[in-house]
């Protein structure tokens, strides 16, 4: 079934497409802005504030390049609708969570529902809609996706303050019944017909197990200590775990990420950029809200207003910056915005204790949301004209999950390699000097991001006009506002 522009079935499809993968925008910063009051009820240590942030990360990095492949083969709204009940469900169990435990394990299956769901919000547009209307559908898709972005971390706030970090998660049941309904009535049901064979479910077992392992062992290892049989082992299976995966895509017929992208230099450099780029900024925003509200005092809701520009920035320039990279060539871009995201992070070491918001904060965000907005559209961009037409796909899906993976073991490390173990984020001295170094640390991430760039090949471009717009809004506020990937489907 093609569907036309204007009619009553584009606007159920569009809406329920913005709707599912909105969800996932808003979750991703009301968990930000609601990690100090978690933290302060269940008395979590920074470890179990990190596997509140990464259990989600794990299963959205791991799953994420297999559940494109699951919609094509067996229907996109199939696998869309068991991924809204699915996060649904999940939400509702992280809002009734009564340990930090029990949190970290529903995160988990949270992510799961994520890595169904959004992915299939794009697949189901490009393939509902008729050909000549999909960018405009796109478009309205990205746009309102941005609004989403933009009003999520001051909802997150409201939401949090108005009773509990529960009626953050709660929000969500409700949100996922009015998707599916949208869903059985406006969305028709659409697959490749020519897929054949089954999706390679083993290799995202392996790079589950692999990330799993890695990421436990460098969380636990700070306050376990390095020669804890729990690090040791588990560190072990997630190399063992990595190692098979590699050695599986490299003998698999139909591999789920083709070692052969990765020969062109310009594809390699590109993801590279994107994983210190991601890992720094991981870091920092799930430091940066600790650090507003236990040591300058902010209400949640006035945390999640502080970010708020830097969404703004990303709204207003990242389109123009899609455009310029594809004028002038990615390089400059790629090179400057690692540039000024580091300048940015310096900036922010002024934010501490006693600290003014137009003194201390706005500048350094403001800076930061620059920098952003000027290297995220572009390197993914890079990143699709590098890759072979028909790899388009899962070219999309490999930088995501690298830009996911990024975030994960950024969380995992950043907190020991600035001295915070334990309960002392609960306390402001502790944490401002930990959240200066690892604010050097993150600056020093996203300069090797932009002297990776430096080898990119600046007319990658110049031949993929669609590559360039594709990435457009959505692409960048989902990645940059931590949220599930956009179009990882093969």
């Amino acid at each position: 079934m093609t569907v036309r522009w204007g009619t009553a079935t584009a606007r159920g499809v569009l809406a329920t497409t913005i709707l599912g993968s909105g969800m996932a925008m808003l979750d991703g910063s009301i968990v930000n802005v609601a990690l100090p009051r978690i933290g302060e009820e269940f008395q979590a240590s920074v470890s179990g504030l990190q596997w509140i942030l990464d259990g989600y990360l794990l299963a959205l990095a791991s799953l994420i390049l297999v559940a494109g492949s699951l919609g094509d083969r067996y229907g996109r709204r199939r696998v869309f609708l068991i991924g809204v009940v699915w996060f649904g469900v999940a939400s509702a169990l992280c809002g009734l969570a009564m340990s930090t435990e029990m949190l970290v394990v529903t995160r988990i299956l949270q992510g799961v529902g994520g890595a169904l769901l959004t992915p299939g919000s794009l697949a189901i547009l490009q393939s509902t809609f008729a050909h000549d209307d999909r960018a405009r559908a796109i478009g309205a898709w990205s746009g309102l996706g941005g609004v989403a972005a933009a009003v999520g971390p001051l909802l997150g706030g409201l939401l949090v303050q108005a009773w509990s970090w529960r009626l953050g998660f709660l929000i969500n049941p409700p949100l996922a019944v009015v998707c599916l309904w949208l869903a059985r009535k406006y969305v028709p049901e659409s697959r490749d017909e020519t897929m054949s064979g089954r999706p390679d479910v083993l290799s995202s077992v392996l790079g589950a197990l692999g990330l799993a392992g890695i990421t436990a062992a460098l969380v636990e290892a700070p306050s376990r200590g390095v020669g804890s049989p729990l690090v040791w082992i588990t560190a072990l299976l997630g190399v063992a775990g990595l190692a098979a995966f590699v050695r599986l895509q490299l003998r698999a017929g139909d591999p789920l990420v083709p070692p052969a992208l990765f020969t062109d230099r310009t594809f390699s450099l590109a993801n590279g950029l994107t994983f210190v780029v991601y890992a720094a900024l991981g870091g920092v925003m799930m430091l940066l809200v600790l650090q507003l509200q236990v040591s300058l005092g902010y209400s949640p809701t006035a945390a999640g207003v502080a970010g708020l520009p830097l969404t703004l920035v990303m709204l207003v320039l990242s389109g123009r910056s899609g455009a310029l990279a594809q004028k002038i060539g990615p390089r400059v871009q790629l090179i400057v915005g690692p540039l000024l995201i580091a300048a940015g992070m310096l900036l922010m070491m002024r934010i501490g204790p006693g600290a003014s918001y137009l003194g201390a904060v706005l500048p350094a965000v403001l800076v930061f949301g620059l920098g952003l907005a000027t290297v995220v559209a572009p390197v993914t961009a890079t990143v699709l004209a590098a890759a072979p037409d028909e790899h388009a796909g899962v070219a999309s899906g490999v930088n995501n999950a690298i830009a996911r993976a990024g975030g994960l073991l950024a969380i995992a490390v950043l907190p020991a390699v600035a001295g915070l173990t334990g309960e002392s984020y609960s306390d402001p001295a502790a944490l401002t000097a930990g959240w200066r170094m690892a604010l050097l640390v993150c600056a020093g991430l996203a300069v090797v991001g932009g002297l990776l760039a430096i080898g990119v090949r600046n007319s990658v471009l110049q031949d993929e006009p669609a590559a360039a717009e594709g990435p457009d809004l959505a692409e960048c506020l989902h990645c940059a506002v931590d949220s599930p990937p956009t179009h990882a489907h093969r």
